[in-house]
């Protein structure tokens, strides 16, 4: 389904350089574009097979999805990739996790927030929870559409549009997530209101199966991280949490504009 926002792409230029010979093409300056076979969920190692040209100045991969969501959430989401707990049901590998990009996954959820108002859905953060795993920093941005028949014209033309305009605020502060539900909506609050950041986000659910290596790991996966905001007191209790990092309030970010 995420043809559909490269639909919205139509016939871009392609450069001379491919990946299992789909050409490498040009979305946007300093944007290219890559699409493949296959569920991106599972292209586990992706980027080992980019050009080297491209590899080595370390871009960050960005996934766009669209699927029908299995609790009929209706939404537009982002999030960082990769397995906390013991199993990979959904691509990846069990307890890896992807490098993030906390700073242009917090601008693809404003942008998406301020676009989705014009037609009643919501931008939200999930927490982390499936693959590809690659060792480029990634991101997905996503569009969830419930019950509907297909997802809405609008919400296909927003994710077009935002993807080239991701960029990285450097006043936003970085924090790994702890605690809360699947769709984060602490999180998600603060990145809105304040200048929070967020890479990696453990829900609630996830501290149940998470090992310590793993979550000491979150942390270091949440490039430029600078300590950890909880959803609740009672999440910074969770003995595995020792030593992941140092604990940050709601309120040491400064409001947006």
């Amino acid at each position: 389904m995420a043809s559909a926002v490269a639909a919205e792409w139509g016939d871009l230029p392609a450069r001379d350089e491919h990946v299992d010979g789909a050409p490498v093409r040009v979305l946007a300056e300093n944007v290219l574009c890559l699409r493949r076979a296959g569920m991106h969920i599972r292209d586990d190692d992706v980027d080992l097979r980019l050009p080297s040209t491209i590899r080595e100045r370390r871009p960050t991969l960005v996934f766009p999805s669209i699927h029908r969501s299995e609790k009929n959430v209706h939404c537009l989401t982002v999030h960082a990739i990769g397995n906390p707990g013991p199993r990979a049901e959904f691509g990846g590998r069990a307890r890896t996790l992807v490098p993030s990009d906390p700073r242009r996954m917090v601008s693809a959820l404003r942008l998406l927030d301020e676009g989705a108002r014009d037609f009643g859905m919501r931008a939200t953060y999930e927490a982390t929870h499936h693959g590809p795993s690659v060792g480029l920093p990634s991101i997905f941005v996503e569009i969830g559409y419930g019950e509907l028949p297909h997802p809405p014209k609008e919400a296909v033309r927003l994710l077009a549009a935002v993807i080239p305009r991701l960029g990285a605020d450097p006043d936003d502060r970085i924090a790994l997530g702890v605690g809360g539900g699947h769709y984060a909506p602490h999180f998600t609050d603060l990145a809105l209101k304040r200048k929070w950041a967020f890479g990696h986000i453990l829900s609630r659910h996830a501290l149940d199966e998470v090992d310590q290596a793993t979550a000491v790991n979150a942390f270091a996966r949440t490039e430029g991280a600078e300590g950890v905001v909880y959803a609740r007191a009672e999440d910074a209790r969770r003995p595995v949490l020792d030593g992941v990092g140092p604990r940050l309030r709601d309120q040491e970010a400064s409001a947006r504009d």
